[in-house]
């Protein structure tokens, strides 16, 4: 199977396995199903965890990978032979590069580094800085909670309504890619910035 457009899809996942075994197949079944869709795969570059099971297995299906990982995390993360790797300074060059690469993300399973660079991406598009999509994937329900958070956050007034069109949150992974498939076909509505003012006072 190959979808229309071959695209770059970037993937945050943790560097551990954790203690959920369906974590790990689901980052195999992702690895290969990038592969099988003729897309590349962008990721942090490590060998280990969710993040290494994804690389070989969307390598191994035939599929471009590119490891962006900073120099200092080489030895602990364990690159993988035969994948391409770009090293850069720190962890900022990383994610930088990291969403150059992209056309769109999808999240796994995964620690504060995965969450760190979630909300980083996600904060740049609530920013209308782009409009790249960004996909949780869990099948054990890993990402309820935070899902339920960014509502939350919505209801206090801390972001506009609007931004529930940017969450998106799917179980499995057929579906995902017809979420990225679906955003990148209808674009993006830029969201309004800025906060808003009751009274005149509120700006003393």
């Amino acid at each position: 199977m190959t979808d229309a457009k071959s695209l770059n899809i970037c993937v945050f996942c943790g560097s551990s396995p954790g203690v959920n075994p369906a974590h790990l197949k689901l980052a195999n079944a992702l690895g290969e199903q990038i592969a099988a869709r003729g897309h590349g795969l962008v990721y942090g570059g490590g060998g280990l965890g969710l993040m290494g099971a994804t690389a070989r297995a969307a390598r191994d299906g035939g599929a471009k990978v590119i490891g962006i990982i900073p120099h200092f995390l080489n030895a602990i993360e364990r690159t993988i032979p035969g994948i391409e790797h770009e090293f850069v300074d720190d962890m900022h060059a990383r994610k930088i590069r990291m969403f150059d690469l992209a056309d769109a993300f999808i999240v796994l399973p995964g620690g504060v580094g995965t969450l760190e660079e979630v909300i980083e991406v996600m904060s740049w598009q609530r920013l209308n800085l782009h409009d790249k999509p960004i996909v949780f994937l869990s099948d054990t329900g890993f990402w309820d909670k935070l899902v339920s958070v960014l509502d939350d956050i919505i209801k206090a007034g801390f972001a506009p309504e609007s931004l529930h069109a940017d969450i998106e949150s799917d179980a499995d992974i057929d579906t995902v890619f017809k979420t990225i498939h679906r955003r990148l076909t209808e674009g993006r509505k830029a969201q309004p910035l800025g906060g808003k003012l009751d009274k005149i006072s509120d700006l003393v």
